[in-house]
């Protein structure tokens, strides 16, 4: 077998066998196959596709390129969600305590952020004490003891992953939906869940851009789960401006917290309680979605889900003893609208720059995250606003310059005729 012809036959349009695209695979994580060459495949599948069998084949093998976590030892269903990346997503959050609340087993290992908002390992890491570096061990035992725990992903766990994507961030091959697909199910299902939410956003903030790109992205994915024998649904939800009111690592925390106390955004409440209805009842705890839905509801504003996080966070470490000065800066600026009208527009992207610009995220992997700074909207999409109302509060540990100006000046849309207030979730895949 010739990687050459490999190559040759993806540019063709053809079909590649499970043994070509093992091969592939094995050679390139054992250093025999080059750089140049994987390349050049990894250009000819952005250009001509895979089918539904050919992604399969590739989370196959990239699955089994390291370590697979054996959780046969957790009793009961185990669960996990995936975001594919939002401006202010904290969902896990909220999700995580909320569904263990419930009675599921939620095992799920994370990653960092990289770009214009920090991942769930920063935001548990801003905690005092919080630690995510627990052993295989200790990761089962919690999730056994209190049934959720959320670890750091390991340098063994799907190298193939690690190895082709650095290789399509610089090739240019990103943005392929059967790439996309392989690599977010070849961790989840190393990570060893029964089922898994998978929350696919769209829109400026999000990678998927188009609901078209998503709902591909979305069967393909929910397609390679059913073939490994997994429950998969995914939720293509809104990502067209940022999720809940809170940008910024402590923000969010603080934030989630809210949440589980029952005040949160409507949004993100909306969110958590459709996807951990769905982890609730497909891990046996409710007898219909329905029933699911209303404990999940109930959980949020009966103390139960915030009692879970507290004992989630104390559990590995973590302690918040004064969620009034949790989030300390030397500065809280108020950002004020210029204009009278609707507003249509808050582009995530350009909320979750400024933040990062404020210090709450990396642009590169080496970046240190301030924890305390970052951006909480005053208003969302279809609000109506007057000249002076302030849009958003900027917290920030160093002056506030025009570069951050202009990102949230750039961030709202305002127009004069009344705007409808869009749905966070737009479709849910089996």
């Amino acid at each position: 077998m010739r990687m050459v012809d490999i190559i040759e036959k993806k540019r063709d349009g053809l079909v590649l066998t499970e043994a070509e695209i093992e091969f592939v695979i094995s050679g390139y994580v054992k250093g025999i196959i080059p750089d140049y060459q994987i390349s050049a495949l990894l250009m000819a599948i952005y250009f001509m596709g895979m089918t539904d069998d050919e992604a399969a084949f590739l989370t196959k093998s990239m699955l089994y390129s390291g370590d697979v976590i054996d959780l046969s030892n957790i009793k009961g269903i185990k669960v996990d969600k995936h975001s594919t990346g939002g401006v202010g997503d904290k969902t896990t959050l909220i999700l995580g305590p909320l569904v263990a609340s419930a009675g599921a087993k939620l095992a799920k290992l994370s990653g960092r952020g990289l770009g214009h908002t920090g991942g769930t390992l920063d935001k548990l890491e801003s905690i005092d004490g919080c630690h995510i570096d627990l052993s295989e061990q200790e990761f089962l035992d919690q999730v056994n003891k209190i049934n959720i725990a959320v670890a750091g992903q390991t340098a063994e766990l799907v190298p193939a992953d690690k190895l082709l994507y650095a290789l399509r961030d610089v090739t240019g091959s990103v943005p392929s939906i059967p790439l996309i697909a392989s690599s977010i199910m070849s961790k989840k299902l190393a990570a060893g869940a029964d089922v898994i939410c998978l929350d696919v956003k769209i829109g400026d903030g999000a990678f998927m851009k188009t609901i078209d790109d998503a709902r591909i992205l979305s069967r393909l994915m929910v397609n390679i789960g059913k073939s490994f024998g997994k429950t998969v649904i995914a939720f293509v939800t809104d990502m067209n401006q940022p999720l809940g009111l809170a940008v910024g690592n402590r923000l969010e925390v603080k934030e989630a917290i809210d949440t589980l106390s029952g005040h949160g955004p409507k949004d993100l409440e909306t969110l958590c309680v459709e996807i951990g209805s769905h982890m609730i009842f497909n891990a046996l705890q409710a007898e219909t979605l329905e029933v699911a839905k209303k404990i999940a509801y109930d959980n949020l504003h009966n103390g139960k889900a915030l009692a879970k996080f507290y004992e989630f966070i104390g559990a590995q470490g973590g302690h918040i003893d004064d969620l009034d000065h949790f989030v300390s800066v030397k500065e809280i600026v108020a950002y004020k609208s210029v204009t009278t009208g609707y507003i249509k527009t808050i582009k995530a992207l350009n909320i979750g720059l400024a933040s990062m610009k404020l210090g709450g995220g990396r642009e590169t992997k080496d970046d240190i995250i301030d924890p305390m700074v970052g951006i909480i909207l005053a208003k969302k999409i279809g609000e109506h606003v007057n000249c002076g109302d302030v849009l958003a509060h900027i917290y920030t540990n160093k002056p506030i310059n025009e570069d951050i100006l202009n990102s949230l000046t750039m961030a709202f849309e305002i127009v004069d005729y009344p705007i409808a207030i869009p749905p966070i979730i737009l479709e849910i895949i089996r």
